[in-house]
């Protein structure tokens, strides 16, 4: 469809809205509204565009990524990536405001990437993008 122009926002599942306010503002995300409507939204959008609703609605008890953390793999989007211009500068960044990495740092064809989890255990991949190059025959 050429009509498509971008993706809009992202929606996470969230447990706790001041938890995940505060955790997604040490990575320079910025409140815009909510929490309202009927399944209870909140929005905070980076800088650079993106946009994330936070849905209200997660059963609380145990923070288990159902698409990653289970034997069973269940079908559903596993994660976001977002670009960045330096990896190295990223991590140094989240080391300083003790966020454990979950995974990486990995070079492949791509670039260098490297993910977290936030307070819901969603899984956000950070990558310095090379291109696709590599897999073009």
């Amino acid at each position: 469809m050429k009509q498509i122009s971008r993706v809009n926002h992202i929606g996470i599942r969230v447990s706790e809205f001041e938890q995940s306010r505060d955790f997604y503002a040490k990575l320079g995300f910025e409140y815009i509204a909510g929490p309202a409507g009927p399944e209870t939204v909140a929005i905070v959008e980076h800088p650079s565009g993106i946009n994330i609703n936070f849905i209200l609605n997660a059963n609380s008890g145990e923070k288990k990524n159902q698409l990653m953390d289970v034997a069973i793999k269940h079908t559903g989007y596993t994660h976001v990536a977002i670009e960045v211009s330096s990896a190295e500068q990223v991590m140094a960044n989240l080391a300083e405001l003790n966020i454990p990495l979950s995974g990486g740092p990995m070079t492949h064809p791509t670039g260098l990437s490297f993910f977290i989890r936030d307070p819901d255990d969603n899984v956000i991949e950070f990558i310095e993008y090379v291109g696709l190059d590599a897999y073009k025959n």
